[in-house]
């Protein structure tokens, strides 16, 4: 009994352990940094319930409101989430740093307390900024950077921009980004590497503070020009939801959407020109590390056999930019033009690979024929210096086959004898000696049948264009049906990225809402903190809209807002779509402005 009793409490030991171990005591601010004429939020949350709470003095502080309690209790698939904040506004005394120290609570008999927070107070800044306003929440939460590796390179020599979207723990981004300008890079070779929509979020800090992060977008450049060089910025419209002071029926805080653009900034690269001091006089542009070799696939033949003679240049660098050296051979060696066989591959270091030319080449004579040793120049960035690469001399053996005219003059004038020269039979064979020649005969231009298809065309064309005037005219003095087909085209322009998204049900509703949103921020000119369904309704039935197609309207904003979380078919989502397009066309018939 004693052992089982000693099991008992040590299962109890470690439940309460475990439990202590998951509580979560935590203070959250609005800003890190604020004006002496801007307020500051300050939220003690926890993430279980605790008695005794106790805040810090606030010293350097002055409440202006507070202390407001929230209590979130939610179940999700059977598991329950339950939040407990404290929330309290603060008005700086004076500049400089503070602290706000640590809050106390008591939870199952512990005491937890939070860790101190640093906050800077500046003098007072021109216009203050909201901490409840969840256009200035989103705008200070969620920045877009551009990361260029290396502003300050030689020409031709690569480097890397890194497009990354870093969004804080405050706000989220549930739904697709759209890009708005697309950066250009006039003075650049470029090739992007995309992550195809598979973004990975990573943890990391901006600005000193933890935030998450997704890379968009990895652009490879290799300048082109020197000088200072700009890169006009990326620029994305993103949908951020921001937590808004309004609560649910389970205290809850409810979350608003704010789209919001956000841009990159231009980015200035100052390109340096090559050295001049040392540049080889066979330089062609090369910048990188690179290795050179010229082969062939046989050194040893009979006339009228052909080899294979490969010119490689492989490494890291600037490839596709410069011209391998040209091969020279001797004159008794027939060379064809030169084929391309690259493997380059772009990477986030810059293109990679091998540039290949291979040469036919076929002997003619028999003899032996050496091929010079080429060289291959080019500049390294990391050492700032130019180098030269070599190949060894190769020597080919043609050892059967004619004698060439030039060897028998060398023979002849070595030995005093005289012989005759050996000709290839197939030497001329490409000349043909009788043509099929056939007389030209010259067609005028009057009475031919371009003349009389010019000369009718015009008795054909007038009539179209007088049959095509009517049917214009006849449209446009039809205006219910040109109101129609307007509302009917506007409807569509709005709800386009939807339907494109009909296979998911989560993104259809969120680009749904979006577009229902959009259309009524254009029609009533209001903003999207004025997006309250009675108010809405009282705007279109004040602009004669009928109160029945109202009514739709708004079922098809809850409908948005309650499916992405509820099971929806195929058939209710095109049933959906079909509703907003009627529903869009039918209030822009109907709307007095």
């Amino acid at each position: 009994m004693q052992f089982k009793h000693f099991i008992y409490v040590l299962f109890f030991m470690l439940t309460c352990s475990f439990v202590n171990a998951q509580v979560k005591f935590e203070t959250r601010v609005s800003k890190k940094r604020l004006g002496l004429n801007e307020r500051l939020r300050v939220d003690f949350e926890m993430n279980q319930d605790g008695d005794n709470f106790n805040p810090p003095d606030f010293r350097g502080f002055r409440v202006v409101g507070g202390p407001n309690q929230a209590i979130s209790n939610t179940y999700i698939n059977g598991k329950r989430s339950y939040s407990k904040t404290y929330s309290y506004f603060l008005s700086p005394k004076s500049q400089g740093r503070f602290s706000i120290g640590q809050a106390t609570i008591e939870i199952n008999g512990e005491t937890y307390k939070t860790i101190p927070i640093t906050v800077v107070v500046t003098a007072a800044v021109a216009r203050p900024k909201d901490g409840n306003d969840v256009d200035y929440l989103a705008s200070e939460n969620v920045h877009l950077v551009a990361e260029v590796s290396n502003s300050n390179p030689f020409l031709n020599e690569s480097i890397t921009i890194t497009y990354k979207l870093y969004v804080s723990n405050q706000v989220s981004i549930t739904s697709n980004w759209r890009e708005i300008d697309t950066p250009k890079y006039a003075d650049f070779w470029s090739q992007n590497i995309d992550s195809r929509g598979n973004y990975k979020i990573y943890e990391g800090e901006y600005k000193g503070e933890d935030y998450r992060y997704v890379v968009l977008r990895t652009t490879v450049l290799y300048p082109q020009k020197t000088g200072k060089l700009m890169i006009a910025p990326l620029t994305l419209d993103v949908p951020i939801d921001v937590k808004s002071n309004r609560r649910d029926l389970f205290g809850r805080p409810l979350m608003t959407r704010v789209n919001k653009t956000i841009s990159a900034g231009n980015r200035t690269i100052d390109v340096k020109p090559l050295p001049e001091e040392g540049k080889p006089v066979n330089f062609t542009g090369a910048v990188g590390d690179f290795k050179f070799e010229v082969t062939t696939n046989n050194r040893k033949l009979d006339a009228d056999e052909s080899f294979e003679l490969s010119v490689r240049v492989s490494g890291n660098g600037n490839l596709k930019l410069f011209d391998l050296p040209s091969v020279t051979l001797p004159s008794s060696l027939e060379v064809y033009e030169p084929t391309r066989a690259d493997n380059i591959r772009t990477e986030h270091n810059g293109m990679t690979g091998a540039m290949i030319e291979n040469y036919t080449v076929v002997s003619q004579f028999k003899g032996t024929y050496p091929i010079r040793p080429i060289s291959f120049s080019y500049f390294n960035p990391k050492t700032e210096t130019y180098s030269t690469l070599s190949s060894e001399e190769i020597i080919i053996e043609v050892e059967n086959g004619p004698v060439s005219a030039e060897s028998t003059r060398q023979d002849s004038k070595d030995n005093g004898n005289k012989q005759a020269v050996v000709l290839n039979r197939d030497q001329f064979k490409y000349i043909k000696l009788k043509a099929n020649l056939e007389p030209m005969t010259k067609e005028h231009f009057f009475k031919s049948k371009l003349f009389w298809s010019l000369f009718g065309a015009p008795f054909l064309i007038i009539p179209l264009f007088i049959l095509i005037g009517r049917k214009r005219k006849q449209r446009s003095a039809d205006v219910e049906g040109k109101r129609l087909r307007r509302a009917n085209m506007l409807a569509k322009k709005y709800l386009s990225e939807a339907r494109k998204n009909m296979s998911d049900k989560i993104t259809f509703y969120e680009a749904l809402e979006r577009a229902l949103h959009n259309y009524l921020k254009a029609k009533l000119n209001i903003e999207t903190s004025e997006m309250e369904k009675g108010y809405i309704s009282k705007l279109l039935l004040e602009r004669s809209v009928q109160p029945l197609v109202v009514t739709g309207f708004v079922e098809l904003l809850r409908s948005c807002e309650y499916a992405r979380y509820a099971p929806a078919s195929k058939v209710t989502i095109q049933k959906d779509y079909e509703a907003s397009v009627k529903t869009i066309s039918n209030i822009d018939k109907q709307f007095q402005h």
